[in-house]
């Protein structure tokens, strides 16, 4: 008999913890999904309108990288020999991590590339296969540039 209450003491103890562990989790609230906007400057895919061009400047679309978790395609805007703007036109967005990493590491490959004026950038931590993909559509946009 005291096995069996033993048991059902246990059991029940269990069972409390596992719910308020269950209730205790908190998810993500941000709208980081693929519908969210990642910035003026990120593009959604292959249907993006081009972007907007100031007189005497010049826009120039990176060659599409293939990464293992989808295509980069980068476009540049050139005004005098310098990068004035670059938008992303195409980038991983397929389910919410890959939205919330692009987010996040898009705008700092987007500022790196205007500050250097090149693709000799930093790879984002956390985003490399991005990194990659990103670096290699630059360097073909820029490639077709000079």
């Amino acid at each position: 008999m005291v096995t069996a209450v033993k048991r059902i003491v246990l059991w029940l103890l269990g069972t409390v913890s596992a719910v308020v562990l269950m209730f205790g989790y908190h998810t993500s609230t941000s709208t980081s999904g693929p519908e969210a906007s990642v910035g003026p400057t990120i593009g959604g895919g292959a249907n993006e309108t081009p972007a907007t061009t100031t007189p005497g400047a010049s826009t120039v679309t990176g060659s599409v990288a293939q990464t293992q978790w989808g295509p980069v395609q980068v476009q540049l805007t050139e005004k005098a020999g310098k990068i004035t703007a670059v938008n992303v036109v195409q980038y991983p967005n397929g389910n919410r991590r890959d939205a919330e990493i692009n987010q996040y590491a898009l705008p700092i490959l987007i500022n790196e590339t205007v500050q250097a004026q090149s693709a000799q950038i930093d790879m984002v931590s956390g985003a490399t296969v991005t990194s990659d993909g990103y670096i290699r559509s630059l360097q073909s946009a820029l490639d077709q540039g000079k």
